[in-house]
């Protein structure tokens, strides 16, 4: 297939021979382990900028193209431009990656069997890893509760969409009597990432209630910690409305993971130890509560879920960043978690059992080796019971 233009469209590569060119992603390596295009190799764009096209020497001798992609199509069009004078054959992919997955997703979203191969994943394939550890944690930190009207709280990522899908199989299963709300509060989306949502919602079978606020633009000019009051007012306007609805929780997606690195995190840079918490009691809006029901379940296995049912989702909704990391309750810098990531990454190259044991320590702390502690605000201190031996 020959191209007059250097840019090619997300239909002309699904055209294409995946033998007949090299793909390229010049997104951080973050942006990279959330979702790529099938097949991409992750290359840092300063290389390319600084004259190393040793990546492509085998794609010249063997005639194949180079096409390269980004966010949003404009560093890819630069580096094409780049490698067409220095004699290869490149293009880049319009508009980015979400350009991509949004048309990826299009396609799908009337797909059928997909949207049962998705679901019979959950029952069969990954059963073990996702809907098992999910019960276990509501079952374990008794998180759902006959009468319960819960909303579900869809940010548009990989883990808000599975625990959606898991909260809809354990309705089917009908236990006992509750209510689902499946919440997705747009702060202020691009459109395309709305777009996403909404297909990704369609593919997937999710009836998402959506309602408008205008966060992002409330915190576009606040200097010091933006995403910390951004993350703090998108919790707020999710309890008022889930209140609204007559729902008594809101649940969040997060995971295993983001609790031994909150844990971590409080320990490296904020000099405290404290856990993210399975469940929650709201202090400003009575009667409700938040829980996690995917406390349980590894990171990891839901990238393999994603993964194997070539599911493409938002990063991060910010449409300043739109790869954010750092839009998590606990304030902390993007970059801290990263380098926390890495850092349990390192230790478990020498210790296997080192995310269990962080987690472990959650559930052991002894009381009486510790100097101090707080409990409801007040300060405690060994001396306190020192004496009473």
């Amino acid at each position: 297939m020959e191209f007059k233009s250097l840019e090619i469209t997300a239909e002309e590569l699904a055209a294409l021979d995946p033998s007949s060119y090299l793909l390229i992603d010049l997104r951080d390596e973050d942006a990279y382990e959330h979702g790529k295009i099938p097949g991409a190799i992750r290359l840092d764009p300063e290389e390319i900028s600084e004259g190393d096209f040793s990546m492509f020497a085998e794609a010249a001798a063997s005639s194949k193209k180079v096409i390269l992609y980004c966010k949003y199509g404009i560093i890819s069009e630069d580096l094409a431009l780049l490698l067409r004078d220095k004699g290869y054959e490149a293009y880049h992919i319009a508009q980015g990656y979400g350009r991509w997955a949004l048309e990826e997703i299009k396609r799908e979203a009337a797909n059928e069997e997909k949207r049962e191969q998705v679901e019979k994943s959950l029952t069969k394939k990954f059963r073990k890893d996702l809907f098992s550890r999910f019960t276990k944690a509501i079952v374990r930190y008794k998180l759902v509760e006959e009468g319960d009207k819960i909303a579900v709280c869809i940010s548009g990522g990989k883990d808000s969409m599975l625990m959606a899908k898991l909260f809809q199989e354990l309705k089917r299963h009908d236990k006992f009597p509750f209510e689902l709300v499946f919440l997705c509060m747009d702060p202020g989306y691009n459109e395309e990432n709305r777009r996403i949502i909404e297909n990704n919602a369609k593919l997937l079978d999710i009836p998402i209630t959506f309602f408008d606020t205008e966060i992002f633009d409330a915190v576009y000019n606040i200097e010091k910690s933006p995403c910390y009051l951004c993350a703090r007012m998108r919790r707020g306007y999710l309890y008022s409305k889930a209140k609204e609805l007559g729902c008594n929780k809101i649940a969040l997606g997060h995971h295993y993971d983001d609790v031994i690195e909150t844990v971590l995190m409080g320990m490296l840079y904020s000099g405290q130890f404290q856990a993210m918490m399975p469940k929650l009691h709201s202090t400003n809006f009575e009667g409700m509560e938040l829980i996690r029901p995917l406390y349980l379940v590894r990171e990891d296995d839901i990238k393999r879920w994603r993964d194997y049912n070539n599911l493409h989702f938002i990063q991060c909704a910010c449409k300043f960043t739109d790869t954010c990391t750092t839009c998590r309750e606990d304030g902390n810098t993007g970059s801290k978690r990263v380098e926390t990531k890495n850092l349990i990454a390192m230790l478990k190259e020498t210790n296997p059992q080192v995310e269990k044991n962080i987690f472990r320590t959650t559930e052991n702390v002894v009381i009486n080796k510790v100097l101090g502690y707080k409990r409801n605000g007040v300060r405690y201190s060994f001396l306190d019971y020192y004496e009473d031996v």
